[in-house]
C-alpha cells in the first residue's frame, strides 16, 4: 500500500540493452529506468470506472438523455483501476452519468450540472 492507501506491485525488471556497449556503458553505477508494462493495447470504446455498477448478475450505467436517465446493461472487457473496455451496450457519443447516486433510477429525470 503507497502513503495515499492505493494498492501498488513493484517487480524487478531486468534490462538487456540493444546497442554496443559503448553506447550505454557511460550511463554508470545506479542509473535506473521507470518502466512501464502494457498489459492489453487495442482502440476500444472505453468510460471511466465511477459510471459502472453492478445490476442484478452484470454491469450497467445510467445513459443519460432527453432529460431522463436509461439504465443500460454494457458488457465489460479489460478493465483497470481507471477505466473499461465497453464491448457493448452503449455506443460513442452517448452520455453517461458518473457515479450515479442510489436516488437515479431507469426513467428518473436528470438535470446536467
Amino acid at each position: 500500500m503507497s502513503a495515499l492507501g492505493i494498492e501498488e506491485q513493484r517487480v524487478d525488471v531486468i534490462l538487456d540493452f540493444a546497442d554496443a556497449p559503448d553506447r550505454w556503458r557511460p550511463l554508470g553505477h545506479g542509473y535506473h529506468a521507470d518502466v512501464e508494462i502494457i498489459l492489453f493495447e487495442d482502440m476500444v470504446l472505453k468510460l471511466p470506472l465511477g459510471a459502472l455498477f453492478r445490476h442484478d448478475d452484470s454491469w450497467a450505467v445510467f445513459v443519460a438523455g432527453e432529460g431522463r436517465a436509461r439504465l443500460t446493461p454494457v458488457t465489460v472487457g479489460q478493465r483497470n483501476s481507471l477505466e473499461v473496455e465497453i464491448k457493448n451496450g452503449v455506443t460513442s457519443g452517448e452520455r453517461v452519468i458518473l457515479y450515479p447516486s442510489n436516488r437515479i433510477a431507469d426513467g428518473a429525470a436528470i438535470v446536467e450540472r
